[in-house]
């Protein structure tokens, strides 16, 4: 086993006959399983011929040579001959769709379309539809910049700025085509010892975000160093005032400072309740 100094750099492929989305959220889902790794990787995405495999066959042996050991290739391409190409190349090849389309076959008694694109050729789907509206209402109410539409809402975001609530907003849009607006919370609301007027009608809708007042602070710093705004003080200060206001209320809320997006999506849509198709 090597030390974490002599461990070599590979490079991770991630090839797929449409976006590579898939490929690479998978394959970073089982990379992330083993510490230390080292990984350069390439997206290779709209791989839909032969003549498209065999260059990607190319890329992976010119890796292989510069690495000095073989690249890990994560493959959803749906066509068998393809993929039959791709994995007679110099790398570790891990067809992650034909690992368990056979099984499904089997069990479903119906043979798989093997059709190219198929989970993302939704254009005209009224789910499509669904997450484009919503992220343009995310984008739309963000920030606090208009209190229209909020009975259209499926969750209203509460807390400090830069604690999180605009990319929790766009991904929920996006991953869940859940309707997200967001309101920072802001030191004239803990003078009025009140939510940002307009929200205590929605209040089943509100969920809060909080942070750690260290974590604020090096966030704040990259924006507005040596400004009171990002100072730590007064970090904590918004912090403890708004932590404050959200048990007042009987907010939910949670701590974003260690978490990813995906985690605090995920937790506020159990938390909240909501069902939603992801994309």
């Amino acid at each position: 086993m090597h030390s974490p100094d002599e461990t070599p750099t590979r490079t991770a492929f991630f090839v797929s006959d449409s976006t590579g989305i898939t490929a690479e959220t998978l394959g970073h889902s089982l990379l992330a399983q083993f510490e230390g790794v080292r990984m350069r990787q390439v997206r290779m995405p709209f791989v839909n011929s032969r003549d498209k495999v065999l260059e990607c066959v190319e890329r992976i042996a010119q890796a292989a040579r510069e690495d000095g050991v073989r690249p890990i290739v994560f493959s959803t391409l749906v066509q068998h001959d393809l993929n039959l190409v791709l994995c007679s190349s110099d790398g570790l090849c891990l067809p992650l769709f034909s690992t368990f389309i056979g099984l499904l076959e089997s069990e479903l008694e119906m043979k798989a379309t093997h059709a190219v694109g198929r989970f993302h050729g939704s254009a005209d789907s009224s789910s499509y539809h669904d997450r484009i509206e919503a992220i343009n209402y995310a984008l739309g109410h963000d920030d606090g910049v208009t209190n229209k539409g909020l009975e259209e809402a499926d969750v209203i975001l509460v807390g400090v700025s830069r604690c999180g609530k605009t990319p929790t907003s766009l991904y929920l849009a996006m991953q869940f085509g859940v309707k997200a607006a967001n309101y920072p919370l802001i030191p004239e609301d803990f003078e009025r010892r009140a939510l940002p007027e307009g929200l205590d009608k929605y209040r089943q809708k509100l969920f809060g975000l909080t942070i750690q007042p260290e974590r604020l602070h090096a966030i704040r710093t990259e924006r507005l160093a040596n400004s009171r705004y990002a100072s730590l003080d007064n970090c904590r200060k918004e912090i403890g005032e708004a932590e404050k206001m959200m048990r007042k209320e009987d907010i939910r809320w949670l701590d974003s400072s260690t978490k990813s997006i995906e985690e605090i999506s995920t937790t506020i849509m159990q938390e909240i309740k909501l069902e939603r198709q992801s994309y």
